[in-house]
Parts: structure tokens; sequence; C-alpha cells
């Protein structure tokens, strides 16, 4: 059973796809969401956990003197745990280098874009962003965290074409679409072993016991 550990900020609108698969999807009897742990007090992410029995934790950086401690305190938690697997999910902190060491292709990051586009921007600041330049496809991508903002080894890109009457808050809701079925894929695949990090690129196995690729 693969133990998940989910960071978040806002809402953590895809972590309730997650918690829905877990339930009665393709990850079922895979892995269990066991803490969130948020920076906001008044983000709808605790009242998210809290509506499907996940022991949610609000963690105050105000009580912390620097970003060190803030994040050792949430490595304990973490160890306590036996967390195997971290999603950042709409997590507005930049994890430190103790933290990205100890779980170094262990943390999950979704971004808005097909990165490296438009990478450093958060939400809606990044659909508007896509739509002011002219694309004509969007998307998000799902990395692994490392010490770089929106830079780590890309586990899983999907792109959406840009229609003419888009705006932000609809882009915003075909993206997310599939900021969901990136999370899903790869939990699935992290809980089965098929995925390898060679440098900056990342190798989906046909299966855990061969290097063939899918």
């Amino acid at each position: 059973m693969l133990k998940i550990a989910v960071l978040a900020s806002t809402r953590a609108t895809d972590m309730q796809r997650i918690i829905d698969e877990i339930r009665d999807g393709c990850l079922k009897t895979k892995c269990k969401i066991e803490v969130l742990i948020c920076n906001k007090k008044d983000a709808y992410a605790l009242e998210r956990a809290k509506n499907n029995n996940i022991e949610g934790i609000f963690l105050d950086p105000k009580n912390f003197k620097t970003r060190e401690e803030y994040d050792e305190k949430i490595l304990e938690i973490l160890e306590a745990k036996g967390i195997d697997l971290v999603l950042l999910i709409g997590y507005m902190r930049i994890l430190t280098k103790k933290f990205i060491d100890k779980y170094r292709n262990k943390i999950m990051n979704i971004h808005p874009s097909l990165l490296p586009a438009f990478g450093g921007g958060m939400d809606l600041d990044v659909h508007k962003a896509v739509i002011d330049y002219g694309c004509k496809i969007t998307g998000c991508t799902l990395h692994f965290a490392d010490e770089s903002v929106d830079g780590g080894p890309i586990i899983i890109q999907k792109a959406c074409p840009i229609e003419e009457d888009d705006n932000e808050e609809t882009l915003k809701k075909k993206v997310q679409k599939l900021e969901q079925d990136a999370f899903v894929e790869a939990i699935k695949l992290f809980s089965e072993g098929r995925i390898k990090v060679e440098g900056r690129k990342v190798k989906i196995l046909k299966d855990r016991f061969t290097d063939k690729i899918t």
C-alpha cells in the first residue's frame, strides 16, 4: 500500500479526483492518502480532507523562524507516517533542499502549462499568460520537484486546444481535468514501480522487472 501525503495551500481540487479513484477507481487497494498538510488556515483543502476522513494539519509558517525549520516539521510528520509519495497540489511554498533530498524523485508537482513554457506562475495568471501570448494549445505538466521552480524531470504532459472564446476561467476547467488525469495515471505508475528517472528523463517502464519502455 502506497502511503501518500498532500501539501496544499488552496482548495486542492485535484485531490478530490485522487480520493475518488482510491475509493472506487483504478487506485483502489493501491494507495492511501495518509495526511494533508496546509500552510493556510482558511484553505478549503482542510475542509476537503475532513469531509473525506483524511487527517488535515494546518502548520502556520509564522510559528517557525526559517523555511528550513518549517520543512523539518513537515518531514517529522511524513517520516512518522511512513510516507512514500508527496503530492504538491497548489502548494505555494518552495521546498528546501533538505526536503527535496529526503524525497528525491518522490515529490510530484502539477503545473497548469506545458513546461518549460509559462513556468513560475500560479493558477489563473498562467492561463491568462497563455491566452495573451496567442497559444493554440496548452495543457498541464506533472513533474518531480527539485531545487528549481517548475524545472524538475517531467513525468507526464497532457494537452488541449485553446478555442477562440476561451478565457482564463474556461481554460482552467479544461486544464484541471487534464491535471487530475495526469495525477491518477502517475500515481498508478509509481505504485507499480514503473517510473524510472535517469537525469532529466523519466522513463515509463512496461513493468517493474524490466527496463522495457511502454
